[in-house]
């Protein structure tokens, strides 16, 4: 449904409805407003009888105007009561930001016996470990203790042909025959034989090189030397090695192999060459010599992306996963990039670190993040990215508030450090055959900015793309993005593109920060809101998208989900959690038909309002118990033992 509205919105509401003058509170028709209480009762009630409460709504209305204009009641944990001793502004101080102690269940204590994986494959032989064997082995008794099935249809069964799962999944008796067999389409698998919906995962013998720290990085090392040798700017002795036309070449690798004749491959001492030949032998060469392997691209011949006007799904940690991604993909993003990883757990061979590289075959153009404070990690993880996954682009993370990160020295602490930084920067750029994007903020406090002073470095520096966040690292979410000094850094960037981000919920935000001088817009926590928003910005209207409709969307992410991480237990209820994880978010969209002013602005709260069915009221409520109900209505109810508190402050479930 096509609103319409004109580009020109206020920005400011004159009057609209009854709580159009409460700032930072969203203008919603007044025959939808309703009280905190008529609200949760609809909801428990299950939807029964809606028209009384609107009924009783406009038999008072000075009542409800006065109930209305309530602010909602600061949310509590129910988690640990004990904690609630203090009362008032402590209380609400402490409500702010992140859960940062709350409970991580992980997923396998929601399945304590779990079937033996050489039952569930159906293997000739017998289980290696035998009586030593912690997973359960009599299918009887497994299928006595496993958990009702949720569903008649498995996505996996009917999208693949098979469901490798097996007995586990928890939808197996759409592919389970009567004696307990697996079955399998053999058509479908037919179908989908060679083909690799998601790549760059992590295999076997690279985790164990990476473990046993035995993977060469020549070329890091090679630059790493340059950094040592003494030259006062980051990398100045590897600029004159770059243009020199009888020193080192950059890829010491590149002239081992030119080294035929029993010449030295480097000049440094025996030490340094017998290491670097013990390093040589664990290369794996195939092929013949070509001329890609003694000449390094220069900048211009590297794999060049073209930036210029796409939409930006912004790299978001926990929320922004894979199958969040394709369901952003379908409703339009250009670009999209994985969640922050950590170099120094990439180079430690993690499995959840490099389960954040995957990279699905709908992502056409897609990044990965990278985050550290050393040149050395840096440089290394890039080499080893470079080799090893299939990526267009790689980003530096320098804009993570989170203390964790800018204490050691990373996110947005790189901005404070510009020598570091420019080693980094400087490093990665000699290993990467694509494009390296860096991601920044204004700056680290609220009224100091210096990403202006940053930017003309960073050209020099060599960067491909800037995306910059309008907002210091003190100012988090609590203030709007300063679109105006985002304007003045995109014209000190040219030509280099610079994408700006912060506060794009519709696509008069977007109209209103294309008539900056950025290259595109990146979006982040107005895709978590609404990912249709991409839809709205390339269509250029205001998508009133139905409760139905919405609930569908929920629907392929838990598809997406169970394909990604399992359709067994474990699998299934950390689809819910991440589920959840989002609905934390989506909870703040407003219905286009139920505003009264049009757009919804990022940073306006929504007041209690009855949706126009039972669906749409739960989908805004800010209860996590309600987000508990539709995660069920998807994903079948959830264990005895289930308790969820989401990452940002709101009410726990236990």
């Amino acid at each position: 449904m096509e609103t319409e509205t004109t580009p020109n919105i206020p920005t400011e509401s004159h009057g609209h409805g009854m709580n159009g003058t409460d700032k930072g509170r969203a203008a919603i028709k007044t025959q939808f407003l309703t009280t905190k209480e008529k609200f949760h009762e609809l909801l428990d009630s299950g939807g029964k009888g809606p028209n009384e409460d609107k009924a009783s709504d406009d038999a008072g209305p000075k009542e409800k105007a006065e109930d209305s204009l309530e602010e909602p009641q600061e949310k509590k944990f129910k988690v640990d009561p004990d904690e609630q001793e203090s009362t008032g502004k402590q209380d609400s101080k402490r409500m702010r930001g992140q859960n940062k102690s709350r409970p991580h269940m992980k997923p396998t204590s929601y399945d304590n016996r779990r079937l033996c994986p050489s039952i569930i494959q159906e293997r000739e032989t017998k289980c290696v470990y035998g009586d030593k064997c912690k997973f359960v082995h009599d299918v009887a008794e497994y299928m006595a203790l496993k958990p009702a099935d949720v569903g008649e249809h498995c996505y996996l069964y009917d999208t693949f042909g098979k469901c490798h799962y097996g007995l586990s999944c928890r939808f197996a008796q759409a592919h389970t025959s009567v004696d307990l067999k697996n079955l399998a389409n053999e058509e479908l698998v037919k179908a989908m034989e060679g083909k690799t919906p998601v790549r760059n995962s992590l295999d076997k013998d690279l985790q164990w090189r990476l473990r046993k720290k035995v993977v060469p990085f020549t070329v890091s090392d090679a630059y790493m030397k340059t950094i040592f040798k003494g030259g006062h700017k980051a990398g100045e002795g590897w600029k004159k090695a770059a243009t020199a036309e009888n020193a080192d070449d950059c890829c010491s690798a590149v002239v081992h192999s030119q080294c035929s004749e029993g010449e030295k491959p480097q000049t440094t001492d025996d030490q340094g060459t017998e290491v670097s030949q013990e390093n040589l032998a664990l290369v794996k060469t195939i092929g013949p010599l070509t001329d890609a392997d003694v000449i390094k691209l220069r900048q211009c011949e590297r794999k060049q992306v073209d930036f210029k006007d796409k939409l930006y799904l912004a790299p978001l940690t926990t929320c922004g996963n894979l199958p969040f991604r394709r369901i952003c993909k379908r409703f339009g993003a250009d670009i999209t990039c994985g969640e922050m990883a950590m170099c120094t757990n990439l180079l430690q061979g993690q499995s959840s670190e490099w389960a954040l590289l995957k990279r699905h075959e709908s992502e056409d153009l897609f990044g990965v993040q990278v985050e550290g404070c050393f040149p050395d990690t840096m440089t290394r993880c890039a080499e080893l990215l470079n080799n090893k996954i299939d990526v267009d682009f790689v980003d530096i993370n320098s804009g993570c508030p989170i203390d964790l990160v800018y204490k050691k020295g990373g996110g947005c602490g790189l901005m404070t450090r510009t020598n570091k930084f420019e080693q980094i920067i400087r490093g990665m750029n000699s290993v990467l055959d694509v494009p390296l994007t860096v991601k920044i903020r204004t700056g680290v406090q609220e009224k100091a900015n210096i990403a202006h002073k940053l930017i003309p470095e960073m050209k020099k520096w060599g960067v491909s793309m800037i995306t910059l966040h309008g907002r210091s690292r003190e100012q988090r979410y609590t203030k709007s993005a300063d679109w105006d000094y985002i304007n003045t850094c995109s014209q000190l960037a040219s030509p280099i593109p610079l994408f700006g981000n912060g506060d794009i919920l519709s696509y008069y935000d977007a109209m209103k920060a294309r008539e900056t001088e950025v290259s595109g817009i990146m979006l982040a926590r107005g895709a978590l809101i609404k990912p249709w928003v991409f839809t709205e910005i390339k269509e250029r209207r205001d998508w009133d998208i139905s409760s139905s409709e919405r609930l569908d969307v929920l629907r392929d992410f838990t598809h997406y989900g169970l394909e990604h991480w399992g359709s067994d237990t474990q699998g299934l209820e950390k689809t819910r959690n991440f589920l959840l994880e989002w609905l934390s978010f989506m909870c703040r969209y407003i219905p286009v038909g139920l505003l009264e002013r049009v757009p919804q602005r990022i940073n306006e709260r929504p007041p209690y309002y009855m949706g126009r069915d039972y669906l749409e009221s739960l989908m805004a409520s800010q209860h996590v118990g309600d987000w508990i109900k539709i995660s069920e209505m998807l994903l079948g109810p959830v264990p005895k033992n289930f308790n969820f508190l989401p990452k940002h402050k709101a009410n726990a479930y236990k």
